[in-house]
This record gives structure tokens, C-alpha cells and sequence, in this order.
């Protein structure tokens, strides 16, 4: 595995690749990496001739108040898992390396961004697609390989590859999740084990919802006050949002007549996780 500092390196192999006429798949990182982020390597791979990953602590997603500092950075770690899985290429820039002094531009999907997540974290879905689209010009990937679990970033990013013709195709993994039904995230990390057990009820407000939408339930407002009942008997739990929205618009429905993603995101102790299923018509 060739580890790429600058956007110079990863730029100049990137092109060998395309060069030699290889079909190039991309997973972008913040690091910390679980067997989510292994998935979507191996999903990569099993249809790629060459795998580039890139770890990248990104500030600009990050609001004032937020975990930036305190965010788990496992470099070792996490570049011997990635040549486990026989990755090609790891691109770790620093931050001035991608944001050097004077930089001015963000890359904004007007209309989405402000929406789940980006309504209860400001400027965190512009920093994300300010990020995602600079990797992508850099690394120039024929795929990029993203997880569920951040349903309103692949919708967000979607919608600025469309919007920006990017020629890359963005295929969406599904969820991995720890025996107890838990979405695998870095910040899992942060939870003491009673936040841990705590944070199960995410899950379960989603499979609650999921077996009375089987049950014939069609009305938004009586899934979520459902979902929202469970949630408020985990006292250690702090409900940020439980909708049913449009997946492609992100706005929400009010009957359920087409596939709808029914996303939560709450705190746990300090720590703010999200999940999210799909639900069929």
C-alpha cells in the first residue's frame, strides 16, 4: 500500500491508474476505522481494479462547539487495517495540505444541506461537500463507496456530483451494525458502557417503527410518535430528531406511499449518534 501525503502524490498515481486503463474505486475516512468503513473497502474492491482510501480529519464539518480536538486520530492503526484488506492507496493530507492559508471556496447543495443533521448542525454538510468534492477532483475515482448510516450525506453528495457533473458514480453500503443491533460508528468510542446499553434504544425506536409500518401503519405522525415513546424511556437519551422523510428531497411525508428513510439522531451521554432505516412502499 503506497501512503500519499500531499495531493501531488495522490494526484500522480491516481492518473497511472487511469492510465493504464484500471477502474479506480475511492472510500473517503476520517479515520478511526470499524468494519463499517472495512465494508465499504471490500465493497470497493470486489468491483474496482484499484482501491484508494483517504483519512482525513476534516475540519470544516465540524461546528465550534464540536469534537474536533477530541476526535480519535489512529494513523497506525488504521493504515495496518487498510493493508489488511490489500488497499492500493491511503491518501492522508493535513490540513493545511488541503485547506492552505487564503483558501475562500465552499461547495454548498442549497435546499438539502439544511435539513436532518445539517438543521441541528450548522455549516456541517457544506464542510462536507467542500471536502468530498476536492477529494473527488483529486483522486478522480470511477466509484466512490459511501455507508447508509449517513443517508442525508449520500443524498447531499448525490445531489452535488449531479449538479457539478462529476464524472463518478456513488454507490451507498448498507449499515453494519454490532450484534445488538447498534450502528458502528467512531464515536462509540466515547460511551460508557451504561451509555453503551443506553444507546441500543436508537435501534430499537427503528424497529419499532419498521414492525408497525409491517402492520399496515401508513401515517408519519403515528410512526414517529411511536418511535419518539420508546426513545423517551432511556432517560440518558436526548431525542435531536426522529423524522420520516423523502429520501431524495430529505422534506417530510405525511403518509407513507413510496420508500421513505426514517432517520433519528440523538445524545447519549455527550455523544451524538445517528441511524436510520429504510422503509418499502
Amino acid at each position: 500500500m503506497k501512503i500519499c501525503k500531499t495531493i501531488d502524490e495522490m494526484r500522480l498515481a491516481a492518473r497511472e491508474v487511469r492510465r493504464a486503463g484500471k477502474r479506480l474505486g475511492f472510500v473517503a475516512t476520517m479515520g478511526a476505522l470499524h468494519e463499517g468503513h472495512l465494508s465499504l473497502v471490500r465493497a470497493a474492491k470486489s468491483v474496482c481494479d484499484v482501491v484508494a482510501v483517504s483519512i482525513f480529519v476534516n475540519p470544516l464539518q465540524f461546528g465550534p462547539t464540536e469534537d474536533l480536538a477530541k476526535y480519535p486520530r489512529t494513523f497506525e492503526r488504521d493504515s495496518g487495517l487498510l493493508e489488511s484488506e490489500a488497499v492500493d492507496f491511503l491518501f492522508a493530507p493535513t490540513p493545511a495540505e488541503m485547506y492552505p492559508a487564503g483558501a475562500a471556496t465552499y461547495v454548498t447543495v442549497e435546499g438539502l444541506s439544511d435539513k436532518l443533521c445539517g438543521r441541528s448542525r450548522p455549516g456541517h454538510f457544506p464542510g462536507v461537500t467542500t471536502v468530498v468534492a476536492k477529494l473527488f477532483l483529486i483522486v478522480e475515482p470511477d466509484l466512490a463507496f459511501f455507508g447508509q448510516k449517513d443517508a442525508a450525506q449520500s443524498t447531499i453528495i448525490r445531489r452535488m456530483v449531479q449538479d457539478l457533473n462529476l464524472p463518478v458514480e456513488i454507490v451507498v453500503c448498507p449499515i453494519v451494525r454490532e450484534p445488538d443491533g447498534l450502528a458502528m460508528s467512531s464515536r462509540n468510542a466515547y460511551l460508557t458502557p451504561q451509555e453503551r446499553k443506553s444507546a441500543r434504544v436508537l435501534h430499537r425506536s427503528l424497529m419499532e417503527i419498521n414492525n408497525r409500518f409491517d402492520r399496515g401503519e401508513r401515517s408519519a405522525a403515528n410512526l414517529i410518535a411511536a418511535g419518539r415513546q420508546l426513545l423517551s424511556q432511556e432517560s440518558g437519551v436526548r431525542l435531536d430528531y426522529l423524522e420520516i422523510v423523502d429520501p431524495s428531497t430529505l422534506d417530510p411525508v405525511t403518509q407513507l406511499d413510496k420508500p421513505t428513510l426514517v432517520a433519528v439522531a440523538a445524545f447519549v451521554g455527550n455523544t451524538r449518534l445517528i441511524d436510520n432505516i429504510v422503509l418499502p412502499v
